[in-house]
């Protein structure tokens, strides 16, 4: 399955430049959490079960957790109402069936084509609801009174050269790693023609 970006997460504070990383406490996983680190925050796996608890507790300063939908699951809203977008670090998430070779092997050809049809429909249902049920969330956070914040363009772009620096890292010491960030750079530059020139600027996207 397939579902949209991510936040960038909650904040005590808004973030109006790269010095706002600086000394904060935050919950953050994966690469994202590496190049907060670079950019001296202080990183902290917190599980989603204690998220709510340690923002309540002000263990943490920060956390990013999913979609905003998901978020509104563990009540995040309740605690912090300023949340950061767009997640710069996770723009979209995948799910995976993995299935042992020899083991799929033996499946029927029915049986194989049945799979691969139910993941494509759980891609497609899943990927549709999400779409909705996202901007529905952001307007209640709105009622709510949470501000949704939008990162300056500046921050993004240092946070994209950071992320490719830590990116450079990790693949100088992991051969599978580099492997895989090439073919994604490679996509990235195969796609750039089509995604610059066939889908209209953003701000075309609203009706007055």
């Amino acid at each position: 399955s397939i579902i949209g970006p991510e936040g960038a997460g909650w904040f005590a504070q808004p973030i109006e430049g790269m010095d706002d990383f600086d000394g904060l406490k935050i919950r953050f996983a994966g690469i994202g959490g590496k190049v907060l680190e670079k950019l001296g925050a202080s990183v902290t796996m917190v599980p989603g079960g204690e998220i709510y608890q340690a923002l309540e507790r002000k263990t943490i300063d920060a956390t990013e957790f999913s979609q905003p939908a998901i978020d509104k699951m563990l009540g995040l809203d309740q605690i912090i109402k300023n949340y950061i977008m767009p997640g710069w670090h996770q723009t979209l998430t995948t799910s995976h069936l993995l299935v042992n070779k020899d083991t799929w092997d033996k499946l029927e050809p029915q049986t194989r084509a049945l799979i691969e049809m139910g993941c494509e429909s759980a891609t497609l249902k899943g990927f549709a609801e999400s779409e909705w049920a996202q901007p529905t969330a952001l307007r209640d956070y709105e009622k709510e009174g949470v501000t949704a914040q939008t990162l300056p363009e500046p921050v993004l772009r240092e946070l994209q050269k950071v992320t490719n620096e830590v990116l450079d890292e990790i693949a100088a010491k992991d051969e599978m790693f580099k492997r895989v960030l090439t073919s994604q750079r490679e996509f990235m530059e195969h796609h750039s023609i089509w995604h610059s020139k066939g889908y209209l600027p953003r701000d075309f996207y609203q009706y007055d």
